[in-house]
């Protein structure tokens, strides 16, 4: 959105509240249950995951209640028929195909529930959405939480469907607060995500590197090393410009405390020297000419030719992505064994920042429901998030870290293993800066890193974005 946009003091205080739910306890809370022995903290909140035996159905039909009536009683939508519209991301295979057998198994067990699945590119979906809420929206859509979700629900076309959600939505973890607003639930995360390096466990043996980076140092080393190899060292899709925010507020981290960052977000204005050493640490690594080549022009995801798609078929060493990683990039290669040359490491850190231990940068993925059938629209967000049909999704590896923590175990790569293994130990996860703030500040930051990363502006320009586009 380009539009002016307009806060009222009510909703500023909201994303203050929002703020300690999506980037204090979010994510680094997840509700992980199956690992209860694991135990973090993030700005004194425990966030110890427990298991929920409301959640250990060994069958997707048992998720299901056979009939039409809801979780709180009586019929879905009255017991009338119904047809609600699913706009969902998960435009290709495994994601497209196991996403239409939950909704054809939930048609079955209430029939007279009919989903219709629309799956959309990510890219696309981001700008439908907000074009849908305009006028007629579908029934349930792709949400991501945070700014953009406390904007649509002025929209008025958002169902509260806390009364729907308040006996289950517990299984999902002290994260599912990142889809409620003042105590509301508008919305339910099927799964979660953080932020870090994929890399080709080949690539990097055939240049010569023994062990991940883990210094900013360090990993322009490595980038000389796969340079010297004939290898493009880290694939981006710039063109989406999303992907090159994540190297700056991945830096920002690193360089600022907790506080700053939150304090700083909430006034909307980056003013602490730390943000922009957050984006001197970008231009160094960016002098060390570490993209592919046409970088600024390729998309992330789309077709072998993306950045995804290079790290997929061996064009490039590295690539800067959340978890879903494992989940994108098998169908953008004919190589059915991409996934045991896939390794993963935290974004290095740098000398002299004051970024707080363990922080790091994540979301997730859910769905909102319009006002048409909120019950039913709920019912079936409770059918997918429970524990078989999280199983099933991540057996497809269609879903790779689950909402629902009691689903946990199902997950069998090892590298995603790690990589949960390192997200439980996130003390503060950060949410996305494009999707914590309004849409309107988050795509004048995405802007402005891209910008940027095409050698345009200054670190202390980058700093500057946010302000710039809060008082607009």
């Amino acid at each position: 959105m380009t539009s002016r946009t307009k806060r009222t003091t009510a909703l500023r205080s909201t994303r203050s509240r929002q703020l300690a739910a999506i980037s204090v306890v979010a994510i680094a809370a997840l509700g992980l249950a199956a690992c209860s022995s694991s135990k973090k903290t993030g700005s004194g909140t425990s966030a110890t995951p427990t298991s929920n035996s409301s959640s250990t159905a060994s069958t997707p039909s048992q998720a299901a209640p056979s009939g039409s009536s809801s979780a709180g009683g009586g019929q879905l939508n009255g017991g009338n028929p119904v047809t609600l519209t699913w706009w969902h991301n998960a435009n290709t295979d495994p994601g497209k195909s196991a996403f239409q057998k939950v909704a054809d198994d939930f048609h079955a067990a209430h029939p007279n529930i009919t989903i219709k699945v629309q799956p959309f590119q990510n890219e696309d979906i981001k700008t439908k959405i907000p074009i849908a809420l305009q006028g007629t929206p579908p029934d349930i859509f792709q949400q991501w939480g945070g700014g953009a979700l406390a904007q649509q629900i002025q929209s008025g076309k958002l169902a509260d469907i806390t009364q729907y959600t308040q006996s289950w939505i517990g299984d999902l973890g002290k994260g599912a607060a990142g889809w409620a607003v003042d105590g509301k639930q508008y919305g339910v995360p099927y799964d979660y995500h953080v932020v870090g390096f994929w890399y080709r466990t080949d690539l990097f043996q055939k240049a010569g590197i023994s062990a991940p980076p883990t210094t900013l140092d360090e990993l322009i080393a490595d980038v000389g090393k796969l340079k010297a190899a004939g290898i493009a060292p880290i694939a981006l899709g710039g063109k989406d410009k999303w992907p090159d925010a994540f190297y700056w507020e991945n830096f920002i981290l690193k360089e600022c405390p907790q506080n700053t960052i939150v304090s700083s977000l909430d006034a909307k204005k980056l003013s602490d020297p730390c943000f922009v050493k957050a984006g001197d640490d970008l231009k160094k690594l960016i002098d060390s000419k570490p993209f592919n080549d046409g970088f600024l022009s390729t998309s992330a995801q789309q077709g072998a030719g993306s950045s995804a798609g290079l790290l997929a078929n061996g064009k490039a060493a590295m690539e800067l992505q959340g978890d879903w990683e494992m989940a994108v990039i098998p169908p953008l290669t004919s190589d059915k064994d991409v996934a045991s040359k896939m390794g993963f490491f935290p974004f290095p850190s740098v000398d002299g920042g004051q970024g707080t231990p363990g922080a790091a940068l994540g979301g997730g993925d859910g769905f909102s429901c319009s006002t048409k059938a909120p019950d039913a629209c709920a019912a079936f967000l409770q059918y997918l998030t429970s524990v078989p049909v999280e199983t099933q999704l991540i057996q497809a590896n269609a879903v790779t870290i689950p909402s629902n923590g009691n689903a946990t175990s199902a997950i069998s790569d090892p590298t995603l293993k790690k990589v949960l293994s390192y997200l439980q130990g996130v003390t503060y996860n950060q949410l996305y800066f494009d999707q914590y703030m309004t849409a309107a500040i988050g795509n004048a930051i995405n802007d402005a890193v891209s910008n940027f990363m095409a050698g345009q502006g200054t670190s202390q320009g980058l700093a500057d974005s946010v302000a710039k586009a809060a008082s607009q």
